[in-house]
C-alpha cells in the first residue's frame, strides 16, 4: 500500500525548542513597551507577570532552548504527533499536488495548545504559584490550561469569550472536568467586565476583553500565575516542536514542502509549524512559501495596521509592535473563536512585514465547505480554526491542477472539531453567515491605536 502515515518514536521527539529570532535577518524585534511609561519593558517589569525562565525565553536570541525533562515526560503522552499524506483528498481533487498535514488533535484536549500550557504551568509551579489564570477564545487554550494545572496540582481560572462560552458548552465542561473554573467574558467579576457590560449588555466578548479580565484577576491575587495561549515569543517558541517533528517526518516521506499553510489568530499554531522550515531557509536551505490564513471577519494581517498597540481591550498589559485592527475592535461572532484576535504575535507580524510569509483572509462558509470535504475523504472533522488551513491547502492544490504543477503542500491540522459540531449543524442548515467587519467599526478601532512607533 502507498504509505499515508509518517510517525516518529518517542525517542525521536525534539529535546529543544527552536527560536526563529536567532535567524531573523535585519534589526532585532521591536521591544514590548510599558503601558504607562511607553518605554521598553525591563526584566524587572516583566517579572511581575512571568517567571524568570519565561522572561529569558521571551527575550532570547539563542537558536535552541532546552526542553525540561519534566515537560518532555508529559509531552510523551501524545508526542510526537503524526504526519499524514492526504492521498484520498488528492484523488478527490484530481490534483498532481502532494498534500500532507501535521495533526495535533491527538493531544488530550484535542489541539496543539498543551505544547505551551505544560511548560508555562511547569515554570509557574517552580516559581511558587498555586494557581493559573488566563483567557480563551474557542476554549482550546482554556482546556489546555486546565489540563496543565491539573498535572501540576494547581487551580485554574479561565475567562472564556462569551460567544464561544455559549456556542461550545462542552469545551466548558471539559475545563471543569480538569478542575478549572470557567467564566463567560465580559463578566461582572472584574472592573473591566462591568464597564463593558454597562456600555453594551449584549457584548459578545473578544479575546482582548477576556485578556483584560484575566490580567485584572491576576493582579489581585499573588498566588496566581498568568499564562497566555498565543502571540508571545515564548509561546511561539514552545510550539516549534510541531515543525521540528514535521521536518523529520517529511524526510521519512522523502519529500519537502513547497508550501506551508497554517491558520492564523494569535499565531502559535502557524509559528509552530512554519518557523522551523523558515529557519532552515534562512540558514541557506530550501525555500518555502508560507501562507497565514485568517478569517475574513477578523482580517488582522490583511487589513490591519503595523503599529504599537495593546494586546488587551482594557489596556492593562504591554504594547507590542504588530499588525493590529485596534485593541477596541470586537470581531463578528464567527465559530473560529481562536482566530478572533485583533492583534497577532510580533514575530508573525515581522515575518509578514519582511516577506517571509504571505497572508490570506477567507470567509467562514468556504472554510466549512473545505472542512466537510476533508472529513469525508480523510476521516477527521477539523476544528473551525483548522478549516481555514484546509481551505487554502485545497485552493493551492486546485491551482496545481489548473497549472499542471506537482507541488508539495503541508498544512497544520491544529485540532479536531468534536466540540464544534453545532457549527457544522448550522453549516448544513444554511444558517452559517459569512460575517465581515463593519467598515465604520474598523475605522473607529483603528483610530484608537496609540500614535507612536519605535521602528
Amino acid at each position: 500500500m502507498d504509505r499515508t502515515r509518517f510517525s516518529l518514536g518517542e525517542n525521536d521527539a525534539p529535546t529543544t525548542w527552536y527560536n526563529l529570532a536567532a535567524d531573523l535577518p535585519g534589526a532585532p524585534l521591536a521591544p514590548a513597551l510599558n503601558p504607562r511609561t511607553r518605554q521598553p519593558l525591563t526584566r524587572a517589569e516583566m517579572a511581575h507577570t512571568m517567571p524568570e525562565p519565561l522572561i529569558e525565553q521571551e527575550l532570547s536570541t539563542e537558536r535552541e532552548i532546552e526542553i525540561p525533562a519534566e515537560v518532555r515526560e508529559l509531552y510523551a503522552l501524545w508526542r510526537p504527533s503524526p504526519l499524514y499524506r492526504a492521498r484520498r483528498l488528492e484523488r478527490a481533487l484530481d490534483t498532481p499536488a502532494r498534500i500532507y498535514y501535521k495533526y495535533e488533535g491527538g493531544a488530550p484536549t484535542g489541539s496543539h495548545k498543551p505544547n505551551t500550557a505544560i511548560p508555562q504551568a511547569y515554570y509557574n509551579k517552580l516559581a511558587g504559584k498555586t494557581g493559573l489564570v488566563t483567557e480563551t477564545g474557542a476554549g482550546q487554550w482554556g482546556s489546555a490550561t486546565a489540563l496543565a494545572a491539573s498535572f501540576f496540582g494547581m487551580t485554574a481560572k479561565v475567562y472564556m469569550v462569551k460567544v464561544s462560552f455559549e456556542q461550545k458548552p462542552y469545551r466548558r465542561a471539559l475545563m471543569e472536568t480538569y478542575g478549572a473554573q470557567c467564566t463567560a467574558s465580559p463578566s461582572t467579576e472584574t472592573e473591566v467586565g462591568r464597564k463593558i457590560l454597562a456600555d453594551d449588555p449584549d457584548c459578545p466578548g473578544s479575546l482582548g476583553i477576556a485578556t483584560s479580565e484575566a490580567l485584572e484577576a491576576f493582579a489581585q491575587d499573588p498566588d496566581l500565575g498568568y499564562v497566555l495561549g498565543s502571540a508571545a515569543n515564548h509561546v511561539l517558541l514552545h510550539q516549534t516542536v510541531i515543525g521540528q517533528e514535521a521536518i523529520r517526518q517529511m524526510e521519512l516521506a522523502e519529500d519537502y514542502p513547497d508550501i506551508v499553510v497554517g491558520c492564523s489568530g494569535g499565531g502559535s499554531n502557524l509559528a509552530g509549524l512554519s518557523f522551523p522550515f523558515l529557519g532552515e531557509q534562512l540558514r541557506g536551505g530550501r525555500g518555502v512559501r508560507v501562507i497565514a490564513v485568517e478569517p475574513a471577519a477578523c482580517p488582522t494581517l490583511t487589513q490591519g495596521t503595523i503599529a504599537y498597540d495593546y494586546a488587551d481591550t482594557g489596556r492593562l498589559g504591554p504594547l507590542f509592535r504588530m499588525h493590529t485592527l485596534g485593541h477596541g475592535f470586537v470581531p463578528p461572532a464567527v465559530h473560529a473563536g481562536g482566530l478572533r484576535a485583533h492583534g497577532i504575535g510580533p514575530l508573525i507580524s515581522r515575518c509578514v512585514e519582511d516577506g517571509l510569509m504571505e497572508a490570506r483572509a477567507v470567509p467562514q462558509t468556504e472554510c466549512f465547505e473545505a472542512g466537510v470535504r476533508f472529513a469525508r475523504t480523510e476521516g477527521i472533522v477539523p476544528a473551525p480554526e483548522s478549516t481555514h488551513a484546509v481551505r487554502v491547502a485545497v485552493d493551492e492544490a486546485l491551482r496545481c491542477r489548473e497549472e499542471g504543477t506537482a507541488k508539495t503542500i503541508l498544512f497544520g491540522l491544529s485540532g479536531h472539531g468534536h466540540f464544534d459540531l453545532a457549527a457544522y449543524e448550522r453549516y448544513f442548515a444554511g444558517t452559517l453567515a459569512d460575517d465581515r467587519p463593519d467598515e465604520a467599526l474598523l475605522a473607529a478601532a483603528a483610530d484608537g491605536i496609540p500614535q507612536l512607533d519605535r521602528g
